[in-house]
């Protein structure tokens, strides 16, 4: 039986790409190293993956952003997303040669369990589907099998990075701020600000040059000087003019300590830790290891066919492995 969804796993699609083991049916889009030809995906398996990730944006926005240019090059939002499929299907391919290398495996246990994902999601494709991708359920299985085995590499390459992070570092606070680009200007608003029963939350949206007044505030993300003035007030304390910038600002402490945003933004900074310890492995490897997808699918995909809705790949993945 499935489990119930679990919604990190919309946002955290391509954390890792899924890469093809060999084996699968149909044609196959081979990748290209310097030292070596490696197997690489099948059409049907990135046909899967695209779709996934196209469903996955249809859901929230209308058609009309396929056409939206991003980025500097100015790439419409359909040649970026296929790029961006391409790119992670390229580094989970490396993922995987460097787990070679390592002589990291997956377990009976894992390769049982995998299979299990495998046969209840692809049970859940619709026909449509199934035509529209062409995909096999050993396709599917391989698909899992590289994207598991990627995040095992990275587990065990990061298994003694030290994960501990403080409440200090960590620490994100709730203010309302009033910024203004004049000193006098802050001056005597900082004045009107400290008079007994004065609305902070009223004279801010009437004075303040930014629009959004509430604001959660984090270690690291604002200037010094902002910082060192506001992390040490407490709760309903008003601080002095802060000049930051261009900008002057008066800030109000909401809450000293957001628990459930400290937590949050703990689990992320021990992730951004774990994840630089991995690239310094990962990126001497890839340099001297370069994988390139060839093949000219991504030139002719079928992007605005929408024959298939398929867009949990991932999360099903989230359900059964985490």
């Amino acid at each position: 039986m499935r489990k119930k969804r679990t919604q990190k796993w919309r946002a955290a699609a391509f954390s890792l790409a899924v890469a093809l083991a060999a084996g699968g049916c149909g044609e196959s889009t081979p990748m290209a190293s310097e030292e070596e030809v490696v197997e690489g995906y099948t059409d049907a398996q990135i046909r899967l993956v695209v779709a996934t990730e196209r469903n996955r944006y249809s859901k929230v926005y209308s058609g009309q952003i396929w056409g939206v240019k991003v980025g500097d090059e100015e790439v419409t939002f359909q040649e970026y997303l296929l790029g961006e499929v391409r790119h992670f299907l390229e580094e989970v391919k490396t993922m995987n040669l460097l787990a070679d290398q390592q002589q990291i495996d997956l377990t009976s246990q894992e390769k049982e369990r995998l299979r299990e994902l495998t046969e209840d999601y692809y049970s859940s494709l619709t026909e449509a589907d199934k035509a529209y991708t062409g995909i096999s359920e050993d396709e599917v299985y391989q698909l899992y099998m590289e994207y598991h085995r990627a995040g095992k590499l990275v587990d065990e390459l990061t298994k003694n990075v030290d994960m501990e992070i403080s409440d200090s570092e960590a620490k994100v606070i709730t203010v309302q701020e009033i910024r203004v680009s004049d000193n006098d200007k802050a001056k005597r608003i900082h004045t009107q600000a400290m008079g007994a029963g004065v609305d902070f939350s009223s004279l801010a949206r009437a004075v303040s040059e930014d629009s959004q007044i509430e604001k959660s505030v984090g270690r690291g993300e604002r200037s010094r000087e902002y910082e060192d003035a506001v992390f040490i007030l407490a709760e309903e304390e008003i601080s002095p003019i802060i000049r930051d910038g261009d900008g002057f600002y008066i800030v109000k402490c909401i809450n000293e300590y957001d628990e459930e945003a400290t937590l949050e933004r703990k689990q992320k900074l021990a992730l951004n830790r774990k994840n630089q310890a991995f690239r310094k492995v990962y990126e001497g490897f890839a340099a001297e290891n370069p994988v390139v997808l060839e093949g000219n699918i991504w030139d002719r995909f079928p992007f605005a066919d929408e024959g298939s809705t398929t867009a949990d790949f991932f999360e099903w993945y989230g359900d059964y492995m985490e």
